[in-house]
């Protein structure tokens, strides 16, 4: 499907739908993927960034598989 017929679509579907937090779901990620300015972080949202940055060069980090199997574990006590 062309760019043109991905629009047409998209604006066929919006206009038809009845679910106003669809519509404003995609007005979220049209306003954040079109928006250029540079996003700015919170200072404590740099700090916690900061924090990360130290604990991966130290070398404190799992696996993708290690973190999967947390996560299974800890959904299944619940």
């Amino acid at each position: 499907m062309s760019t043109a017929e991905l629009k047409i679509d998209l604006i066929s579907r919006i206009a038809n739908t009845e679910e106003p937090h669809i519509i404003e779901e995609l007005r979220k990620l049209l306003d954040f993927e079109l928006d250029n300015e540079t996003y700015k972080l919170s200072p404590e949202q740099q700090q916690r960034v900061n924090e990360g940055k130290t604990e991966y060069l130290a070398g404190k980090v799992i696996s993708e598989q290690q973190a999967d199997e947390a996560i299974d574990q800890w959904l299944s006590e619940k």
